[in-house]
């Protein structure tokens, strides 16, 4: 009713906002089919020496490639991994991370150009005296009905959201493009100004602005530059930096864990009810998963809150024994996530005069 096709421009306008429409089914279907690229299955980089620089993934049973982190969603390491996206339910990675930026541009550009639409509709609609006193009387009319009135409200709602939302997501995926770092690498590269050591730390792929963006967007094939094993990097670094720093905060990290014992049964639900209602209203704000503790199991914990643990379950030799017999390769059970404090009692260390026993949270 606003600007129909017979209008002047209409057809345009019209043209232009399925053109929206189009790129953003286009890039989010992209995003999606093509993924974020993966680490093949068991992957060794060429040179074995190359080994003792990289990461081991045990669910994998190969070496994660420089960048690439395990998604416990995909099941599989990912390529240059950011984040998993559950609007493509796969993860943003390094093949789709510019069909990915382009959704996320588009989506609100359509819902700009939907949502000044809408509200011009509006304000035609009920400011008749717009009519009256500029009008020749051969404008559209914008007449709404109850039925149409509630629609355009709340699409105009849905379109204001997502240009925020989605806004949002757009400034955090540009900022990673053009400092070439992702959500997981800058964590890492937080984590390095907090650790004891005699050197700083220089991320290694920060290649200045136009490079950074020519990595990812504005390609001549219109695929991402690297093959998602091997990197361009800034002068006086290696492939393996940012590597190696991981490896050296994971090596922190556990030389602070503290040895757990179950004490009571916890059955791994995201809400504990029958823990009482401190427990289950005060979890711990992160879909990392829950790991279900039974009396006597034995938990290596790297992580605390007031009222929660988070850390790693420790096998026997005769369950990690069955747990290969039953896969039928050599690989080793891990179970980690979030439990309940109360269930766990701390492992007291034996430094030769302790008595090994467990003392109680």
């Amino acid at each position: 009713m606003f600007w129909p096709i017979d209008a002047d421009g209409g057809i345009t306008n019209l043209a232009i906002f399925l053109t929206w429409v189009f790129l953003v089914f286009y890039h989010h279907y992209r995003a999606s089919a093509i993924g974020p690229g993966f680490v093949p299955l068991k992957w060794k980089p060429r040179n074995p020496k190359d080994c003792d620089k990289l990461q081991f993934c045990l669910t994998c049973q190969g070496y994660k490639a420089p960048r690439s982190h395990h998604c416990r969603k995909c099941n599989r390491c990912v390529m240059k991994m950011d984040h998993h996206c559950p609007w493509i339910n796969v993860c943003c990675g390094h093949m789709n991370h510019a069909s990915f930026t382009y959704f996320l541009f588009f989506a609100p550009v359509g819902c700009i150009h939907a949502f000044y639409i809408l509200a011009m509709s509006l304000y035609y609609g009920f400011n008749i005296r717009w009519y009256i006193q500029f009008g020749d009387g051969t404008e559209p009319r914008v007449i709404f009905s109850l039925y149409t009135l509630i629609g355009s409200m709340f699409a105009i709602g849905l379109a204001f959201g997502i240009i925020i939302s989605v806004g949002i997501l757009l400034i955090v995926q540009t900022k990673a493009i053009w400092r070439n770092r992702t959500g997981i690498e800058d964590w890492i590269e937080q984590k390095s100004t907090y650790r004891d050591r005699d050197d700083d730390f220089v991320y290694p792929y920060d290649l200045g602005v136009r490079r950074n963006i020519s990595q990812v967007l504005f390609t001549s094939n219109g695929w991402p530059k690297s093959n998602g094993f091997y990197w361009d990097v800034k002068e006086g670094c290696t492939q393996f930096d940012l590597t190696i720093e991981q490896k050296l905060q994971k090596a922190d990290k556990k030389a602070r864990s503290l040895e757990y014992v179950g004490i009571k049964n916890y059955s791994g639900s995201f809400f504990p009810i029958t823990h009482g209602p401190c427990v289950c209203c005060c979890f711990p704000w992160s879909d990392e998963p829950r790991v279900p503790i039974a009396p006597g199991d034995r938990i290596s914990v790297t992580r605390w809150r007031k009222r929660w643990l988070y850390g790693d379950k420790i096998f026997s030799q005769s369950k990690m024994v069955f747990h290969q017999c039953v896969v039928g390769d050599n690989s080793v059970p891990r179970e980690r996530g979030w439990f309940p404090k109360h269930c766990v009692a701390s492992v007291a260390e034996n430094n030769g005069s302790g008595d090994g026993k467990c003392k109680k949270n």
